[in-house]
């Protein structure tokens, strides 16, 4: 079994992984600051001024 991860890690797929999962936590946080400084200005100003920051879907 340690032979078969050795094998493994050696061929690149930990290193793809990390990438993957560091640019999709920067994603998430590029897509959560757009929501929140871009869109849900305009969408409270549209609702009469309804504060979305602490509205939240059961």
């Amino acid at each position: 079994m340690l032979e078969e991860y050795k094998k493994f890690a050696i061929r690149g797929n930990v290193i793809d992984m990390a990438v993957g999962i560091i640019v999709g936590g920067a994603f998430g946080t590029a897509v959560q600051s757009l929501v929140r400084d871009v869109l849900t200005p305009p969408l409270g100003l549209l609702t009469g001024g309804i504060d979305f920051a602490n509205l939240f879907v059961v």
